[in-house]
Parts: structure tokens; C-alpha cells; sequence
């Protein structure tokens, strides 16, 4: 999945002269938290309505005044990301930084933005959670062939894969989330546990080997 297929297009912007309290007004108007700040139609900085809260808190050390302009409290150089780019890379990104948004750029023309929740639906999507299906949760040897075995056996049963997660664990070990279009998975464990598989999910299910 790629990041132009989960970002907003054409982003409310704000331009670096205007005060805090008509960005955080404009914020609130438009129920969005991002607001990219463009300057002669090139993106400058990015502000959140975190970063206007602190800047005029009483709490903070050197309160901004609210009429101060946006320029003063934006975070910049902005980190990027492309419409074509992957939406794990940009998650990586968001994560690494701590960060909630990365505006969308292509060829220094802003076209859109993505944000967190944006990046979680699309975690959503590819793990098929939307659909109907059942999950299951296999331990595996990582070595070259495990995974055609897993999934020959479950294509001899009609059984089609809406979606397969995997990572490694350590002492050279797979964990695979498959969801497949059934509901009736317990059988279908089983058959895979007696090929030699371990079944993290779902539970207790008893298989000869």
C-alpha cells in the first residue's frame, strides 16, 4: 500500500504571518491538529495545535502572546514523504521521530498529508481485519519452503488468504498471522499443527502428530 492511497489530498495550509490564535481558531473550525505552513507555495513548516497550546500555555517559561505569528513557534526544516513512497516507511519515520503527521511532497509541490490515524487504518486494511475471515497465528522454522508448505495445505482446503503478516523471533523462528475467508478455523489449525506447525492462535487446539 502506498501513501497516495491513504493520505488527504489538498491539505488546509496556513501561511507563516498569521497570528496563533487564527491558526488554533482555523484548527478548530476545520476539527483537523496539522496545519502546513506554505510560504510563496513552497512548504516552510508545519504546526500543531500541540505546538500553539505550549507556546501560549501560563505554564510555559516565555508564554507566546497569541497574536505572534505562526513563523515564531513552527517546526521547522519539515521531514517528508512521497505519495509513492510505502505507508510501513512512512510509519517507521513517524515512529522514529515521534512525530503525528509527514506532509506529502512531490517534487517540492505539497499534495497532501498523512497522519497517524491514517497510518493505522491502513495497518487495518492489510491485515484484512475488515473482511470477514479468521485468523491464525503459526510458529514456523525460517528456512526457504516453510511457507508454500503452510500455504499449499491451506489451498487444498478452498481456503483463500485475504492477508499474511510476518516477522522473525529469535533462534532463526517465524511468527505468521495469516486471515483467511473462513470462520471455521479450528479444523483448519489442527490440520496445520499435524503437518508439523505450532498454533499460537487459536488456542488449545489438540492435534496427533
Amino acid at each position: 500500500m502506498l501513501i497516495r492511497e491513504v493520505m488527504h489530498p489538498d491539505p488546509i495550509t496556513i501561511a507563516p504571518d498569521v497570528s496563533l490564535s487564527k491558526a488554533y481558531s482555523l484548527m478548530n473550525r476545520e476539527n483537523i491538529r496539522h496545519l502546513p505552513v506554505l510560504e510563496s507555495g513552497k512548504l516552510v513548516g508545519i504546526v500543531t495545535d500541540r505546538d500553539l497550546r505550549l507556546a501560549t500555555s501560563k505554564l510555559a517559561e516565555h508564554p507566546f502572546d497569541p497574536q505572534v505569528e505562526i513563523r515564531e513557534v513552527m517546526s521547522h526544516p519539515v521531514r517528508t514523504t512521497h505519495s509513492n513512497d510505502p505507508v510501513e516507511m512512512a510509519t517507521q519515520i513517524m515512529r522514529e521521530l515521534k512525530i503525528g503527521c509527514l506532509p506529502v511532497v512531490d517534487e517540492t509541490v505539497l499534495v497532501g498529508i498523512v497522519t497517524n490515524a491514517d497510518l493505522l487504518d491502513a495497518m487495518l486494511r492489510l491485515t484484512g481485519v475488515h473482511l470477514p475471515s479468521g485468523r491464525l497465528d503459526i510458529g514456523m522454522p525460517d528456512r526457504p519452503g516453510e511457507l508454500a508448505r503452510l500455504t499449499k495445505i491451506i489451498a487444498d482446503r478452498n481456503i483463500n488468504i485475504h492477508s499474511i503478516l510476518t516477522y522473525s523471533e529469535a533462534g532463526k523462528r517465524m511468527r505468521m498471522v495469516l486471515r483467511v475467508n473462513t470462520m471455521e478455523i479450528h479444523a483448519l489449525a489442527k490440520d496445520i499443527c499435524e503437518a508439523g506447525f505450532e498454533i499460537l492462535w487459536p488456542p488449545h487446539i489438540i492435534c496427533v502428530k
